[in-house]
């Protein structure tokens, strides 16, 4: 049996706001690497200027961009092991745990 790892990653988000735009930052540090995702949200002029909606929006975006780095990551690192896609998109691969039904 395994011996049992607890490691510990953060992911600090810093957002900034100018003319109507709000871009967010989040940073993953693994304490090996670090990925940045990036998301942005433009106030619509016609809409009331609600700062925290467009935060939630761009820090959403940001933290989506950097899930997906970091799933090609894995990706790549599978691939680098020889635990690469299945050759036809039909087959199921045999590595990995499924994706979470939506």
């Amino acid at each position: 049996m395994a011996a049992a790892r607890t490691h510990e990653w953060t992911v600090g988000l810093v957002l900034t706001e100018e003319d109507g735009t709000t871009r967010a930052r989040a940073v993953l540090d693994t304490g090996t690497t670090t990925l940045t995702g990036r998301g942005s949200a433009h106030c619509n002029p016609l809409d009331v200027d609600i700062p925290e909606i467009g935060e939630e929006l761009a820090a959403g975006r940001a933290m989506r961009d950097l899930s997906g780095r970091l799933m090609r990551a894995a990706d790549r690192d599978l691939e680098s092991v020889g635990a690469g896609p299945p050759s036809h998109p039909e087959q199921t691969p045999l590595f990995g745990w499924p994706p979470e039904p939506c």
